[in-house]
């Protein structure tokens, strides 16, 4: 089954809404970012959340210690490290990481072995931002990087093109963020509901 991380929820309203629509990641970005949220925001919000329920906090280039307080304060499950972070860097945390990658061609996918992290989140390449730029890269890049373990797509998915990047890719999990928002930092309804059935609805086969 294809994993729904639903990426950037700055409210409780919107994480109900993924967890009731079956999401099975939600992300919560402690980077500088349109949808930053405060370990306050996000331990308030975590705490009427199921446990089942995966809960991602999502840094980039911070340090050891602000991102281990973070950690203390927030009940996370996983990090996403989504900066300039080294080897070595993502062997600090006693969770699970998933690093993601700025893809712009093959060359860049060697990069990922040298990580050896729990998962690879692979995004659109921009070279002044670190994501979230809500562009598609190639995919069949992707399908390279499955070698190395297993992989989360990111950037430009949306309920019309998330069916087609699941055919092609066949990955671990795929992110979405601003593909189903009404605006930055709020979830469209219909949008989030439309994109989480369209992957259960195909793994069903159906």
């Amino acid at each position: 089954m294809t994993k729904i991380k639903i990426c950037g929820i700055t409210n409780l309203a919107d994480a109900k809404l993924a967890v009731e629509y079956g999401a099975d990641y939600l992300g919560f970005i402690f980077a500088k970012s349109p949808r930053q949220v405060s370990p306050d925001e996000v331990k308030e919000i975590i705490e009427q959340l199921p446990e089942k329920i995966k809960k991602v906090g999502v840094f980039a280039n911070q340090s050891l210690e602000e991102v281990q307080g973070i950690i203390s304060r927030c009940s996370l499950d996983y990090l996403q490290l989504h900066g300039d972070e080294s080897p070595e860097y993502c062997q600090e945390f006693h969770l699970p990481v998933i690093k993601a990658f700025r893809v712009k061609d093959e060359s860049y996918l060697e990069r990922l072995k040298e990580y050896q992290v729990d998962k690879y989140l692979l995004d659109a390449y921009h070279p002044n931002k670190l994501g979230g730029v809500g562009k598609i890269f190639n995919w069949e890049l992707a399908k390279l990087a499955k070698e190395y373990g297993d992989i989360i797509i990111a950037g430009g998915l949306n309920p019309a093109n998330v069916n087609q990047a699941i055919d092609s890719v066949t990955p671990y999990g795929v992110d979405v963020s601003s593909g189903v928002e009404a605006q930055a930092g709020v979830k469209d309804k219909k949008r989030l509901e439309e994109f989480i059935r369209r992957v259960k609805k195909q793994e069903c086969g159906v």
